[in-house]
């Protein structure tokens, strides 16, 4: 188990005055309760699903395991004509052709299957050409637009993407961080949430945005001996409650029951900061990126040092970075 473990505060009521003047500036995750999120969390059933949606192209990832790991891609892409946008019957256009049946209201039992019987599923709406655009449910999904109200604690001109989510019962995604600041809704069913601080990247053992800890409710310490110094902060989602997410922050996402989701991004830098292609709000910043390239060039040359002074160098590179780069204040 990770070394301490933290609740995240759940708030009921809180205004957006309140929110950007009090809970914002402290850049901490907190669960809102109480949030106006309009008729979606009574009416988002499986049936009306059923009703309102039309014929959808989505790509799902399926893995044979709960635990999807991004890192070794334990999962495969399959895409869908989906009847509607759950997909209770899902016609596969590619790479099978047959009609081939999923009730999630059900656990997502079925009779055919990609990899195993106890496959799982995992939905993530996409812009409609992923590379270019953004996710937005108000434009793949418009039909839903009306039945969903984002909470207003951010202006329209900094929005960025709102991303739907789908998820087979017992589904876990890999912890991973994000650049821009979002609020996860939680319209049907429930999560549970890790969390983990900026600060304590150095414990979590990255590969680029994600962590390569897959398990972290029993981690091999053997192999991943710093994880135990993490600290984590823990928060159940029920339906209707709303977990702000600051930029930066390690999340790893568990479904405890079927359930529908939000995701609502938005830019809270001025937008030259952020990296023009990203679509997913996961790419460095710029200005993170170019210091990254320059302190690889940096590690090529102090290699063609001999090894005691290539030693010495890099121990006061890191003592540099630590005097000049990182915040004293931040907690």
């Amino acid at each position: 188990m990770a070394g301490q473990h933290l609740p995240v505060p759940r708030l009921e009521g809180v205004s957006q005055e309140h929110f950007m003047q009090h809970l914002y500036p402290q850049r901490k995750p907190v669960v809102l309760e109480g949030i106006d999120l309009g008729t979606c969390t009574s009416k988002w059933t499986v049936e009306y699903l059923s009703q309102v949606g039309g014929r959808k192209e989505v790509k799902i990832h399926v893995a044979a395991v709960p635990q999807m790991d991004f890192i070794s891609k334990n999962f495969v892409y399959r895409y869908f004509l989906l009847r509607f946008t759950l997909g209770i019957q899902i016609t596969c256009f590619k790479p099978l052709r047959y009609l081939y049946k999923i009730h999630m209201a059900h656990h997502l039992l079925h009779k055919e299957f990609f990899i195993s019987e106890d496959e799982k599923y995992y939905l993530r709406s996409l812009g409609e050409d992923p590379r270019k655009d953004v996710a937005d449910i108000r434009k793949q999904f418009p039909l839903l637009e009306e039945d969903i109200k984002f909470p207003k604690f951010f202006k329209e001109e900094q929005f960025f993407s709102s991303v739907f989510r789908i998820s087979s019962p017992g589904l876990q995604l890999w912890t991973h961080y994000d650049v821009m600041d979002n609020f996860l809704i939680q319209v049907t069913g429930k999560k549970r949430v890790v969390l983990f601080s900026p600060r304590d990247a150095q414990y979590l053992y990255l590969s680029g945005t994600k962590s390569e800890v897959l398990n972290i409710d029993d981690p091999d310490l053997a192999k991943y001996p710093l994880f135990s110094k993490a600290r984590r902060y823990e928060c159940s989602l029920n339906a209707g409650d709303v977990l702000f997410i600051p930029a930066l922050w390690f999340h790893n996402v568990i479904s405890e029951e079927f359930g529908v989701g939000v995701n609502v991004f938005w830019k809270h830098l001025p937008s030259e900061c952020y990296d023009k292609t990203d679509t997913y709000g996961n790419k460095d910043l710029t200005a993170a990126s170019r210091a990254a390239q320059i302190l690889d060039r940096a590690l090529k040359t102090l290699a063609e040092l001999p090894e005691e002074y290539r030693d010495f160098y890099a121990r006061r590179m890191v003592l540099h970075i630590q005097d000049k780069a990182y915040s004293k204040n931040f907690e």
